[in-house]
């Protein structure tokens, strides 16, 4: 648990290869999961292969850890967050849409701040920094999602080290920068 502000935030370690915007990591996935196991709260694991991940990996991660896992995907039916909580997750992150199962388990990223305000706030949310269409960053950021949004709040994306960290976050989502950001 980091603590930002004398403030308790999760981390949730991202276990990430490459991404189709052009990153690719140096390290392997063994050795990225082992970084995640060491310092995360709750563990990242990618179910969508255009971030070098597979159900497959995610069974993988379940047996290697008690901890957390997420699952890192975009999830567009219901039928595949069954499959990511059969496969081992006990979290199942969901873009852009509210689902009809397991709404206690899942994570909601909302696109804009205009799908943001229909999300209950009893619900999970994720504000990625990231524009999912463009890889580029959303004009939309962590501090305007805040103040639409009074509930459980992660940020996600373009978090390079513990000073990019909004203190009013309840978690933080740390993937292609993870090695950078635990070393202060």
């Amino acid at each position: 648990m980091l603590t930002i502000n004398n403030k308790p935030i999760q981390l949730i370690a991202e276990v990430k290869t490459e991404s189709p915007f052009g990153y690719r990591s140096s390290k392997t996935w063994d050795e990225l999961f082992a970084l995640a196991e060491a310092a995360g709260d709750m563990i990242s694991i990618h179910t969508d292969t255009r971030w070098g991940g597979s159900f497959e990996l995610l069974k993988k991660a379940r047996t290697l850890t008690t901890k957390p896992i997420l699952a890192k995907g975009i999830h567009a039916t219901d039928d595949l967050i069954e499959l990511a909580i059969k496969s081992g997750a006990d979290y199942v992150l969901v873009v852009g849409r509210i689902p009809r199962v397991h709404l206690e388990k899942c994570l909601i990223e909302p696109n804009t701040l205009v799908e943001l305000v229909t999300i209950p706030t009893d619900m999970k949310v994720v504000w990625n920094s990231r524009d999912l269409s463009t890889g580029g960053l959303k004009v939309e950021t962590f501090a305007q999602a805040r103040k639409l949004f009074s509930g459980w709040l992660c940020q996600a994306s373009n978090i390079h080290n513990q000073a990019d960290v909004d203190p009013r976050a309840d978690a933080v989502l740390v993937g292609t920068h993870l090695s950078e950001f635990l070393k202060g």
